[in-house]
């Protein structure tokens, strides 16, 4: 397998017999799988931005924001391996081949990845592989979306009196989804779903047909900690809607739960929290909270 880089720094990858056991190297190189976090670059943790500035290589995917990709050392080859609408995609595969050619030829390889790379992030399957083949690597853990959105639209995930727990979900799958519709909606925690845009019906309805009431508030958060953030809230029964209605955009995520009626009185980033204009959603005044907190 061979890559060629465009001048946007696309990777394109054509098959040649590419084994990467046949990589020629003196001595192999190590590979760290690294968090960027969730869009701030101010949220990169300190041993994240040591590794990224003394890397001989970094490979980034889609996720990874234009604040932070700025911070990216010119000293360093930069290959970006993401998957944008429209446009070429690497597979797995791909991607999992050029880490370990990089890193067989001795390199320090830095994999960088939007969020958590063992959250929804695929670092499990890339450091099994890279294992499997005999490579050092490392872990460097990144603030996951669903912490770092929430927080900076003013949601926190658990309330006392409102939520006492909360559960990620992916809303992507290789194949079908197989998540318990029923067990989410009893559970009374705030629910985050990760890669959801696509499925905003499908969440929506088997919210509502698993038992959870139509009126449950809903966040959705478009370019989290990010400037250009967007947070629009609204009603479950108004989910799909919302989409369309407010034309959100990718990278977004959805959260559903009473935590959500918090968001106008805990906004503090970008004052860009929107309601939707029809069946506003649960909202608790501040006394009442404490009430419920007590």
């Amino acid at each position: 397998m061979k890559y060629e880089k465009s001048q946007n720094g696309v990777i394109t990858f054509s098959s040649d017999n590419f084994d990467s056991n046949n990589v020629a190297a003196i001595k192999s190189g190590v590979v760290n799988l690294v968090g960027a976090g969730p869009g701030d670059p101010d949220l990169l943790t300190i041993k994240a931005l040591k590794i990224i500035q003394r890397s001989d290589v970094i490979i980034y995917d889609n996720l990874v924001s234009q604040e932070i990709r700025t911070l990216l050392p010119t000293s360093a080859e930069v290959l970006y391996v993401g998957k944008a609408k429209g446009g070429h995609s690497s597979t797995q595969d791909e991607i999992n081949q050029l880490i370990i050619a990089k890193a067989k030829q001795g390199l320090s390889v830095c994999r960088l990845k939007g969020g958590d790379a063992f959250v929804f992030g695929r670092g499990a399957e890339e450091m099994l592989i890279l294992k499997q083949h005999n490579i050092d690597v490392t872990i460097t853990p990144g603030i996951t979306a669903a912490a770092g959105c929430s927080s900076y639209a003013g949601i926190p995930l658990t309330h006392r009196g409102l939520s006492q727990g909360c559960t990620f979900v992916t809303a992507h799958a290789e194949k079908d989804l197989d998540i318990n519709w029923h067990a989410l909606a009893s559970l009374q925690h705030t629910l985050v779903f990760y890669m959801g845009l696509s499925k905003s019906t499908m969440i929506e309805i088997q919210l509502i047909k698993a038992g959870l009431h139509a009126a449950t508030p809903v966040a959705i958060i478009e370019n989290g900690c990010c400037p250009q953030q967007r947070v629009i809230t609204g009603s479950l029964s108004q989910l799909s809607s919302l989409v369309v209605d407010y034309h959100i955009q990718s990278p977004a995520l959805i959260m559903v739960g009473e935590v959500i009626s918090l968001a106008e009185q805990l906004q503090w980033f970008n004052n860009r929290v929107y309601t939707a204009d029809t069946k506003q959603p649960v909202s608790h005044s501040i006394d009442k909270l404490i009430q419920l907190s007590a």
